[in-house]
């Protein structure tokens, strides 16, 4: 079941790079904080390091001004990849990128992807949720192939 607007982010430990891995709660990350969570299909791809990624680096000062305490990009990528990757677009460390290399969260949220005919394997969906004290306040999930609503523009427009 795909979580919707009104629902309580679920319980799942992801990764980051940080002096080795880390693990990380999502009821730790989501508790008592407004946070973004933007989801890409893969670290390095075309449209997520083009566009999806940049933006929110791009629109993070306007975010945090809309009272976004937290804003987490993740992959179903290991952490390696992810801090390689955020090396590679400059990230600034208050983007939280995040790991979910089995796809545990991203099959918990219900939006996972299977991208096996492209030879990626079981992936996450684009999307991009705002959740406040970990209950889901907005929800915007791309059809295959898009990105026009999980953007950090689109995101912004509803804050």
């Amino acid at each position: 079941m795909t979580i919707k607007i009104g629902d309580r982010i679920p319980s799942a430990t992801l990764n980051t790079l940080n002096d080795g891995v880390q693990a990380i709660r999502t009821d730790e990350l989501f508790k008592g904080k407004t946070v973004v969570l933007f989801s890409v299909p893969g670290a390095f791809t075309p449209t997520c390091s083009a566009k999806h990624l940049p933006g929110y680096v791009d629109k993070l000062a306007e975010l945090k001004a809309k009272g976004v305490d937290a804003v987490a990009c993740m992959a179903v990528n290991d952490a390696f990849v992810m801090d390689a990757w955020a090396k590679s677009q400059d990230v600034p460390s208050e983007i939280v990128m995040l790991a979910d290399g089995n796809a545990n969260f991203a099959k918990a949220l219900g939006l996972e992807l299977d991208a096996t005919a492209f030879g990626m394997g079981l992936r996450s969906k684009r999307f991009a949720l705002v959740a406040k004290d970990g209950v889901v306040t907005h929800l915007h999930v791309e059809a295959p192939g898009e990105f026009k609503v999980s953007s950090a523009e689109a995101v912004l427009a509803v804050l």
